[in-house]
């Protein structure tokens, strides 16, 4: 048991059961209960500037909001998108690993990789979905019951037109008030993303009584169905693993 990580999110995992000793670092990431909740969906104006339409179908984003089993099994049922993997953003190739993001000063946010069809779903949308029922984008390198610099609410634009997209959408739902606090999102430019070990892909979908998914991210699903109905799909597009 790795007693001496850092990770928020490795004690957000111990199960307080009398007499249990768990025996290796899989098993207590994964036997735990988080005594954190759901962020509420705000409903919020669509992006009043997003991509100019192209004929192009297929482009990719990387969008960071607290842990990214959630992040990632909202976009994994949002029509139009073909992948959504989960992985580390906005540090170096040689500390993307679960084990050093944790300690929280590699610089990465854990961070969900979308591919998507512009001609089904537009940059904006997706940007749209992920403030409203993705995360909190008010909550400064926090999460629910994850706290941490890897917990950040973040966007990683792969093109000049994404950071103009995103810029100017927190500007507009900072000036529209549709938050309490202002936006703490913010646009970095290393978009340089490494997926995750396999263990953390489709873990919302393969681990729906878990009860950190329970608490903190099926509600999010639900979220999804109700303000995007007409983006939602059933059926998640899930990582071949």
């Amino acid at each position: 048991m790795k007693t001496s990580e850092k990770s928020v999110k490795s004690l957000r995992n111990i199960s307080v059961i009398a007499g249990l000793v768990l025996a290796s670092a899989f098993v207590f990431q994964n036997t735990a209960w988080s005594w954190g909740g759901a962020e509420p969906a705000v409903v919020i104006p669509a992006p009043a500037h997003d991509e100019p339409a192209g004929t192009s179908h297929s482009e990719t984003a990387v969008f960071a909001g607290g842990c990214f089993w959630g992040i990632q099994g909202v976009f994994q049922h949002v029509k139009g998108v073909t992948s959504a993997v989960s992985g580390y953003a906005g540090g170096d190739a040689q500390t993307a690993s679960y084990e050093q993001v944790s300690g929280g000063d590699t610089g990465h946010a854990e961070s969900v990789k979308v591919t998507f069809d512009p001609t089904q779903i537009t940059y904006g949308e997706l940007l749209h979905i992920f403030f409203s029922v993705g995360h909190n984008p008010t909550e400064l390198n926090r999460q629910g019951p994850d706290t941490g610099s890897q917990y950040r609410s973040a966007v990683f634009p792969m093109n000049a037109a994404q950071a103009e997209v995103a810029e100017a959408y927190i500007a507009q739902l900072n000036a529209s008030k549709s938050y309490s606090d202002p936006l703490v999102t913010k646009v970095e430019s290393n978009a340089h993303f490494y997926p995750a070990e396999a263990y953390h892909q489709n873990f919302l979908n393969d681990n729906p009584d878990y009860p950190y998914i329970v608490v903190n991210d099926l509600p999010k699903i639900k979220d999804l169905e109700k303000v995007f109905p007409a983006d939602y799909r059933e059926k998640p597009v899930l990582v071949t693993k």
